[in-house]
């Protein structure tokens, strides 16, 4: 089974997509027009797209298709600008942007592969378009149920209090933090919103901090950390504009469409739990637990994810 990352790879076709609302998303594809179609989802929310994930595919193989959420990376309005209309930027817009793509670019059905907030929007697509998906391959599982998110922006802090009381202090104690830090994200003074995006960033690191894989967050630069900040704020400050357990609730919907769930054991940020009440729900999906990994995950994660990428691509 390979270990190594394919070659890099440079889009042979890209465009901006007019999705309404004002709202433009940026999309590429690599590898073969005449390969697998597959959707590369990215987390954050906000994080934007990245070249490296598409490594993860065999471009003989594979038409990989890439796009950037709204407000982020290369789409247009960017959530960094406090007056770009985030009431626009919901789970449901999302989903309608997928299925959009889809229909622009002329594939009838996909396999889906992302993680962390990712394997969420991967999730919403899936139950609200089960016919159009082939497999579906996800690390990192997220629901983004309101429990979840507590976990994260909470019931983690008692690992890390010392750093969970300075993020708590970024918002002077609020006590709704996410909130709060949405609030702060939309201020017309830009030092307030680049002063509460630091603050998330250095929390989100801190509960990384056990990985050993550096800082991802604090190490975004300008615009593209703003934009990460203030998405994932309204995002998780509203439950992800879902019904709050509905995803796994609602897995029946995914019957028939096979499943590689990938979670590291002590995924601080996102515990196993989500996963295993997932494929408990989903019985066409195996779970696959990498003992030692994190949130991150490393060559393990990713060998697991490229064998199921390749046992996929001949299905």
């Amino acid at each position: 089974m390979r270990l190594e990352r394919f070659p890099e790879i440079a889009p042979y076709d890209e465009g901006m997509l007019d999705v309404g609302d004002g709202n433009h998303i940026h999309w590429s594809v690599a590898g073969n027009p005449d390969g697998k179609p597959a959707l590369v989802v990215h987390g954050g929310p906000g994080s934007g797209s990245s070249p490296h994930s598409r490594r993860l595919f065999d471009p003989e193989h594979y038409r990989i298709v890439q796009f950037d959420q709204r407000g982020c990376g290369r789409s247009t309005p960017h959530a960094s600008d406090p007056a770009a209309d985030m009431a626009v930027n919901t789970t449901a817009h999302l989903v309608a942007d997928m299925e959009r793509l889809r229909e622009h670019l002329g594939i009838d059905r996909w396999l889906l592969y992302g993680g962390s907030w990712g394997s969420t929007l991967i999730l919403a697509y899936a139950e609200a378009h089960p016919a159009r998906v082939t497999e579906i391959v996800i690390t990192a599982v997220t629901t983004t149920r309101r429990s979840e998110t507590a976990w994260l922006y909470e019931g983690v802090g008692r690992f890390f209090p010392e750093a969970h009381e300075r993020f708590r202090d970024g918002v002077d104690g609020a006590p709704d933090v996410l909130g709060a830090y949405a609030a702060r994200m939309g201020h017309p003074d830009a030092a307030v919103r680049e002063k509460a995006a630091a603050d998330w960033c250095a929390w989100e690191d801190a509960v990384l901090s056990g990985e050993g894989q550096g800082t991802p967050y604090s190490d975004r630069v300008d615009t593209a950390q703003l934009a990460l900040v203030r998405i994932c704020s309204h995002y998780f400050s509203q439950g992800a504009f879902l019904e709050e357990g509905a995803l796994i609730r609602d897995a029946d919907r995914l019957a028939g469409i096979p499943g590689f769930l990938v979670h590291g054991r002590f995924d601080m940020g996102g515990p196993l739990v989500t996963a295993w009440e997932l494929v408990r729900a989903w019985p066409d999906a195996e779970l696959h637990v990498v003992e030692g990994a994190g949130h991150l995950g490393g060559d393990e994660t990713r060998r697991l994810v490229m064998g199921a990428l390749e046992r996929f691509a001949k299905a």
